[in-house]
């Protein structure tokens, strides 16, 4: 009968590709009769066939047991098919492994061929039950005449000590040996081993480092070096003398290696072995560098990833090295390869971290640049160029790099981030970096309207001197409306208007004609905006007219009156109409501003020229009528009375205890439980002789139960309790407790805390943290009372420490270290609060009893009657027990 070869089933898998799975069904069938024969070169033809399928994807674990019968063929050929199928398909789950325990050790002691074989096939598919058999075998297959044999019972040894780790201890004096062996293969294979050992118990093998060392100085085996060096990258922090020892041959090797690899790999080892330290750290760093940028510059884009990633490693302890190819650098944050171009903003990161402060404005002028669209400026396509475009079968050109909404959203949030690190410890500059804020709401379209918004009002906040030219710039994104048509585009980041507004009602009185804002600020189409938005909107109009009210009574001229109608009349009618708003927040703050400026114009109606003396906002009652509507002075101390500042991170925790609050103390004392007196006790015979018990005690005759009567001056006292009784009440009370602590409905529990809160983590909420907020534009620039067109040459001082309360009690320094600092989310909590989960104050009584309220039972002290051992109750009251 003719059966199919390999080569046969390849061709007729290439010829049935319609009806594969047929082909294969039917091939199937064929070897399951081939492999049954008795025939071994038949039966290895027919696992050959397996083994190809199950590469394909089809499982051939129904053959296990054919499969070790192949691996036993006396032949060479045959046996190499049979472990070929085994290392394939076998796993540690395979059930017919603990038959092969015999059969690996026979031919471990066979031919030298039979015996590559076998270990080869051996590292595939080893359990810890053949490891533990076969570890005496592979340790003595060291020693083996043969340098083969000798290296691939090497790299077996490794999967057993892995599968077997107890057989460490006599392999590790064999393997010590195989370092000094005659063949450099062998040696190689012994250098790969240990390397691997070493990663999970580097400190284990610090005593082989002078053999490494010798081979690292004497072996030309570039290989064999990268793994010595990854090695000695290991070892180096538990032995710190190494360092030293180490640096002039890696030193060597960089200077004088042509392999890449191995000179990545000294370079990296150099950095993580902590070699760039010390005296001789400065001229090795240098050195590193100048290879990275080589690296950075190359056109293999892997090459160029992992200089990347090693220079941002050297930026932290040399920056001024990193500081050199800054050109370099910037260049890779365009690049195609978007890996590439994130490891280029990581390393930029760390550069500005690093760096003077100087450095900051020449990295981010140049990270902006990348946002500004590449055709920003050309004019509008022909029709001829737009038909074109939208042509199906014209191929769309590929995105740039700076077109890609996820990279320019990194790179937004980047250059926000190394603004305001620490606090803006970077900033020299606060009008620059006030610009560029309002130029990135530009230019960014994505998302970060938000963390621009938040910035603006930080920076305004912390830095007085900031506060006029960022005035100015704010009324010019104000009285731009491009911000405010394109508010319902994506990334249009109209959040900064938040911030614009926020920033013009604050600082008002920068501006010489404020009045004329207040058009900009209510025109219709502020209504495209978020509703938050609108709200600061509504409020900064309210104490811009404030501003300028007050200022102009100051210098009142009777010519006056008919403009301040106009601008109240203007407010009115566009408050009227945001009344209606259906967003609570527009609504509130409109129907406040309407009822203000109501009262305004009603005084201002009613007003009559007089040539009364000027007045003073700040004279007495006694003086008189003022010449102008005393109404231009109602707004302004609304939002002028207390100056705006930025809280310090720990003030909360400051504020002083008021003399005399004792805080652990109750407020309002619980009311106590009065539980009503029992009545003594009396037995009463019944008709038929009968007791029954009225209030505990028994009671003859009556069926009818009688309640038990309180005599005037009984004391109200429980009867006593056996201590089975009290923890079974305790237990009912505790149970009806749980229930109602669960029950929705159910408005608080009047008992004291039974889990005692960890106060130390709860974490403090931060008070100095305002709205976001953000804002940029070009328009013309407002009339400044002074203006300034050039960015300030003097020196800003920013406020990082905030404010603190009146006579607070300063527990921790007030000054965060500018490393720790993070703006505007606090980095520490300098104190915990306690919270409480119920919306009403739960007491805490010292000494009470946390399980239950209810008092103790009370004893009452009983006297005996003279002449009578009856008992008799005594009016004295009874004694609660302590």
């Amino acid at each position: 009968m003719w059966e199919r070869t390999l080569q046969d089933l390849i061709r007729g898998l290439r010829a049935n590709k319609k009806d594969e799975a047929k082909f294969i069904s039917k091939a199937v069938d064929e070897i399951r009769n081939e492999i049954k024969s008795d025939d071994m070169e038949l039966k290895a033809g027919a696992v050959l066939k397996l083994t190809y399928l199950d590469m394909l994807g089809y499982d051939m674990g129904w053959a296990s047991f054919h499969v070790v019968e192949v691996m036993s063929a006396p032949r060479v050929h045959l046996k190499s098919v049979g472990y070929l199928a085994a290392a394939q398909s076998f796993d540690q789950e395979t059930d017919v492994l603990m038959l092969t325990t015999n059969l690996l050790k026979k031919d471990l002691g066979s031919t030298p061929a039979d015996v590559a074989v076998t270990l080869n096939g051996l590292t595939h598919f080893v359990t810890p039950d053949l490891a533990r058999d076969l570890s005496p075998e592979i340790i003595a297959m060291l020693n083996h005449s043969r340098p083969n044999i000798r290296k691939r019972a090497i790299l077996a040894l490794y999967k057993i000590l892995m599968k077997h780790p107890e057989a460490a201890t006599h392999a590790r004096a064999r393997l010590e040996e195989k370092l000094e062996d005659s063949d450099p293969g062998v040696v190689a294979a012994t250098v790969n081993v240990l390397c691997e050992l070493a990663r999970n118990y580097p400190r284990d093998y610090l005593s082989l480092a002078p053999q490494f060392f010798h081979l690292l100085t004497t072996s030309s085996n570039n290989w064999m070096l990268i793994k010595i060096i990854k090695l000695f990258g290991a070892l180096s922090p538990y032995e710190p003398r190494l360092v030293k020892k180490l640096q002039p041959p890696i030193t060597e090797l960089i200077s004088n290696s042509q392999a890449i690899s191995l000179l990545y790999e000294c370079v990296h080892t150099c950095i993580i072995g902590g070699m760039l330290r010390g005296p001789n750290g400065d001229s090795l760093a240098r050195l590193c560098a100048s290879k990275l940028a080589a690296f950075i510059q190359d056109p293999d884009q892997n090459l160029k990833y992992i200089a990347l990633l090693a220079m941002t490693k050297i930026a932290p302890s040399h920056p001024h090295l990193v500081a050199e190819y800054q050109d370099t650098i910037l260049a890779s944050v365009n690049d195609q390869d978007i890996s590439i171009r994130m490891r280029a903003l990581d390393l930029i990161s760390a550069m500005v971290c690093q760096v003077d402060r100087d450095n900051l404005q020449s990295i981010v002028q140049q990270l902006l640049s990348h946002l500004v669209p590449e055709n920003s400026s050309s004019m509008l396509p022909s029709a001829t160029q737009s038909l074109a475009q939208h042509t199906a079968s014209t191929p769309r050109p590929p995105l740039s790099p700076s077109q890609s909404p996820a990279y320019r959203l990194v790179l937004c949030q980047r250059i926000l981030a190394m603004g305001s690190q620490s606090t803006y410890e970077n900033v020299a500059n606060f009008e620059w970096y006030i610009s560029v804020l309002v130029d990135l709401s530009h230019v960014a379209n994505v998302n970060v309207g938000a963390e621009i918004r938040d910035q603006i009002v930080d920076v305004v906040g912390r830095v007085k001197a900031v506060r006029r030219y960022a005035v100015k710039l704010m009324y010019q994104l104000i009285s731009d409306d491009t911000m405010v048509r394109n508010a319902h585009e994506e990334g249009s980041c109209s959040e900064v208007l938040w911030a614009a507004a926020w920033v013009c009602g604050e600082y008002c009185d920068e501006l010489a004609e404020p009045h004329k804002l207040l058009p900009y600020l209510l025109q219709p189409e502020v209504l495209s905006v978020a509703p938050e938005i609108v709200a600061v909107y509504i409020q900064a109009a309210t104490k811009i007219f404030g501003t300028w009210a007050a200022s102009l009574a100051q210098r009142w001229e009777e010519d006056d009156l008919a403009q301040v109608k106009s601008v109240v009349d203007q407010l009115t009618s566009r408050f009227s109409e945001l009344v209606s708003s259906p967003h609570i927040d527009v609504q509130e703050r409109a129907a406040n501003s309407l009822q203000l400026f109501r009262f305004i114009q009603a005084d201002l109606d009613a007003h009559r020229p007089t040539s009364l003396t000027p007045f003073s906002p700040d004279s007495g009652l006694d003086t008189p009528e003022p010449r102008f509507p005393k109404s231009l002075y109602l707004i302004e101390p609304l939002s002028t009375t207390y100056e705006l500042n930025p809280v310090a991170i720990n003030a909360q925790a400051s504020v002083p205890i008021p003399e005399g609050l004792d805080l652990d103390t109750w407020i309002v004392p619980p009311p106590k439980e009065v539980v009503a007196d029992q009545p003594p006790d009396k037995k009463k015979k019944g008709k038929k002789g009968k007791e029954k018990e009225i209030g505990g005690s028994k009671v003859k005759g009556s069926k009818k139960k009688k309640k038990a009567k309180v005599e005037y001056g009984d004391v109200l006292a429980p009867v006593e309790e056996t201590p089975e009784e009290v923890a079974e009440r305790a237990r009912r009370k505790a149970e009806r407790l749980a229930q109602l602590r669960d029950d929705p409905y159910y408005i608080g529990i009047d008992t004291p805390k039974t889990v005692q809160e960890d106060i130390d983590s709860i974490p403090i909420v931060r008070l100095e943290g305002m709205p976001s907020l953000a804002g940029p534009s070009t328009a013309s620039p407002p009339i400044l009372k002074a203006t300034s067109q050039m960015f300030s040459t003097a020196s800003f001082v920013i406020d990082r420490d905030g404010e603190m309360p009146e006579g607070a009690v300063i527990s921790k320094p007030l000054s965060v270290p500018v490393s720790l600092q993070q703006t505007p989310i606090p980095g520490e909590n300098p104190a915990p609060i306690s919270t409480r989960p119920s919306p009403f104050p739960l007491y805490e009584a010292p000494g009470e009893d946390a399980q239950t309220s209810t008092p103790e039972p009370i004893k009452v002290t009983r006297s005996k009657k003279k002449g009578t051992g009856k008992k008799k109750r005594t009016p004295a009251a009874a004694v609660a027990d302590a």
